[in-house]
């Protein structure tokens, strides 16, 4: 369960009651966070994640919030699963208008012992796998005559650091799959944008920290105190915050803002 402070959310309006958001990556961090706010604004909501028990206890949160919802075991690899959850979601609730791409791993080892399989896992799970997010959820916006593609990229799409090849690679990647699909999707009035994160407390950012602060030489704690000290605004993001501006943008107040790499990272690619 996420913890409190990960889901506090100020709700003004209840903007998306009887629409239907799927989002992949949805049990946990920042896919979890978007779920929850979904669900508070009283959406219908579809949690997919590959770990399909994580997925069915935030659906369980979901729905203490008074939101319908469902989890399904999706590994965003593999198109068929994508298009099959795509389809039991729409038949579900006659629709999908809102999609999230959140699904993603790190991983970051020195360009000379980057493994090949750990290439092609980045570069399937981040890239290949929000391809056919995007792809699956084309059609059903197109039907719907409208709706919103979130893509979950990273400020490691806009820069980049030494040993992490493989991950910057792949959100740079979805920066550039997010603009073609926005053009692509425009005439039918979807908007389709891409959200970079900058260091936000989830569970995978704290993986990256005792992962890179071991090269460095500190533990995770001391790592992320670094983290804090480089970012203008003196903190981590919490993921309810990513969730916040993901909501915006699947929301009417955007409806003419497309094909955009939103920076939330407090002012850390600007600095």
């Amino acid at each position: 369960m996420l913890e409190p402070q990960m889901v506090r959310m100020d709700i003004e309006s209840l903007r998306f009651t009887g629409k239907v958001a799927l989002i992949t990556g949805a049990a946990g961090g920042i896919g979890g966070a978007c779920a929850l706010r979904f669900a508070q604004e009283q959406a219908r909501v579809a949690c997919l994640d590959i770990d399909g028990a994580g997925a069915e206890a935030m659906a369980a949160q979901c729905r203490a919030l008074g939101a319908e919802a469902i989890a399904l075991t999706c590994d965003v690899k593999d198109a068929a699963a994508v298009n099959a959850a795509f389809a039991e979601v729409a038949a579900r609730w006659d629709g999908i208008d809102i999609v999230v791409a959140a699904a993603g791993v790190y991983t970051g080892s020195p360009l000379e012992a980057v493994p090949d399989a750990e290439w092609l896992d980045t570069l399937a799970t981040n890239l290949t796998g929000a391809f056919y997010t995007n792809r699956a959820a084309a059609p059903y916006l197109r039907q719907r005559g409208g709706g919103s593609i979130i893509n979950i990229s990273s400020m490691a799409g806009k820069t980049s650091w030494p040993a992490s090849a493989e991950y910057s690679a792949s959100k740079s990647g979805l920066i550039g799959l997010t603009r073609s699909v926005a053009m692509e999707l425009a005439p039918y009035g979807v908007t389709v944008n891409a959200i970079c994160p900058g260091n936000t407390l989830t569970g995978m950012v704290r993986r990256v920290a005792a992962i890179v602060g071991g090269r460095d030489g500190l533990d995770a704690d001391a790592w992320l105190a670094q983290r804090t000290r480089d970012c203008p605004m003196g903190r981590i993001a919490q993921p309810w915050e990513i969730a916040g501006v993901t909501a915006f943008l699947a929301s009417k107040d955007s409806r003419y803002l497309t094909g955009q790499a939103i920076e939330v990272d407090g002012g850390m690619v600007m600095a």
